[in-house]
């Protein structure tokens, strides 16, 4: 039987997350978001705690956790405010392509800077995004990239931003690129649904020549290393959807048993009892789901593929459930800022977005399926 217990030191270090949640995060996420960055004295608290290393190698000064380890870090501190967790400065989740190729030159040459500067980086993954705007042309001393990308997480504070798509002849790339030249630019927009302080925005191409010595993988190469942080990514989101429903549903709860109609509270009425069940349910399932996938990921199993689309798909679908029902549970409060909910609710819409609508990643599970690349255990 698999056990998603903690040890005694990882409940330890979840307890202290859950309480740093409610106690710093929570009560500073309306400010964070009308200032959309979070604050210096924020980020160092978390770093001092190792939460801003979990991801990242031993050899990078990081804590280099187990998934299943931070995937109850994460829930802990989504608890407090996702968006807040969103626009935590430094490798983002590029963390999980640096855990994967630490030793990589280019990495090494940069490691003293990203670690004793706390540089940021964003990642840009196009090697399964069909319509892409950006193109990269293969030329005789490297690459030359072009376009406008996706709206993607941390790109408005980002020093470096590492890409992966394929070149014009078809071979799959990943490359390191400084954002701090003239032929990149960063359109931050104008994101008004939520997670407003995660540094979401478009990254600008402008003929940006790439040498060759830039490349961080190429070809099956690129191909493998990218499946394989796609997984951890896939995980480490959906653990963070998962705390964002917890909250939603105890302040549901909460709210629903501390108001009465009627002679009674709101809560002992069917249609909320029902409602507070289901939105309790759809966060225990997604739970289990990102604990199970993060074991198989970390364990190098042939269903970790599917297993963190599965738990990604099914958190995206659980969040804007849980998130809207609690708004649903509240009534006219619902949509009044005094109370976290609508904002909670905005959030999930945003991250949903960033992170794949679930047509998209029912349709990648199905090719997998399909194309025999893994197991058909879904």
């Amino acid at each position: 039987m698999t056990s998603f217990l903690p040890t005694d030191e990882e409940r330890e270090f979840i307890e202290v997350a859950k309480g740093f949640a409610l106690e710093k995060i929570r009560p500073i996420a309306r400010e964070v978001e009308d200032n959309r960055i979070v604050n210096d004295k924020m980020v160092k608290e978390l770093e001092e705690l190792g939460f801003l290393s979990r991801e990242m190698p031993e050899e990078w000064e990081g804590l280099e956790l187990p998934l299943i380890s931070q995937a109850q870090i994460l829930q802990a501190l989504s608890y407090g405010d996702l968006a807040v967790i969103q626009g935590l400065p430094g490798a983002g989740d590029a963390a999980s392509f640096i855990r994967l190729q630490k030793d990589h030159p280019i990495l090494s040459l940069h490691k003293e800077e990203l670690i004793q500067s706390n540089k940021t980086i964003a990642l840009l993954d196009l090697l399964e995004v069909a319509n892409s705007q950006i193109t990269i042309e293969k030329t005789e001393n490297g690459w030359m990239i072009d376009g406008v990308s996706q709206p993607i997480r941390l790109a408005s504070f980002a020093d470096y931003v590492i890409v992966a798509a394929k070149d014009n002849e078809g071979v799959p790339v990943v490359l390191w690129v400084d954002i701090y030249q003239d032929q990149v630019k960063v359109d931050s927009g104008d994101y008004r649904l939520g997670l407003l302080a995660s540094g979401t925005g478009k990254i600008i191409f402008d003929q940006v020549q790439i040498s060759k010595q830039l490349a961080l993988a190429e070809a099956e190469d690129a191909v493998k290393l990218m499946a394989d942080t796609r997984n951890r990514i896939r995980v480490l989101q959906a653990a963070k959807q998962v705390g964002l429903m917890e909250a939603a549903l105890d302040y549901a709860t909460e709210y629903t048993a501390g108001r009465k109609a009627f002679g009674q509270e709101i809560a002992k009425f069917q249609g909320v009892s029902f409602r507070i069940a289901d939105m309790a349910m759809e966060t225990r399932i997604a739970a289990h789901l990102v604990w199970e996938a993060a074991l198989a990921v970390d364990g190098g199993k042939n269903t970790a593929a599917g297993s963190s689309i599965r738990a990604l798909y099914r958190a995206h679908r659980s969040l804007r459930f849980v998130t809207d029902s609690a708004v649903q549970l509240l009534g006219g409060h619902g949509y009044v800022q005094e109370y976290p909910v609508e904002k909670w609710m905005r959030d999930a819409q945003a991250q949903v977005t960033l992170y794949g609508r679930e047509r998209e990643l029912l349709i990648e599970r199905g090719e997998q399926i399909l194309s025999g690349a893994i197991g058909v255990t879904v």
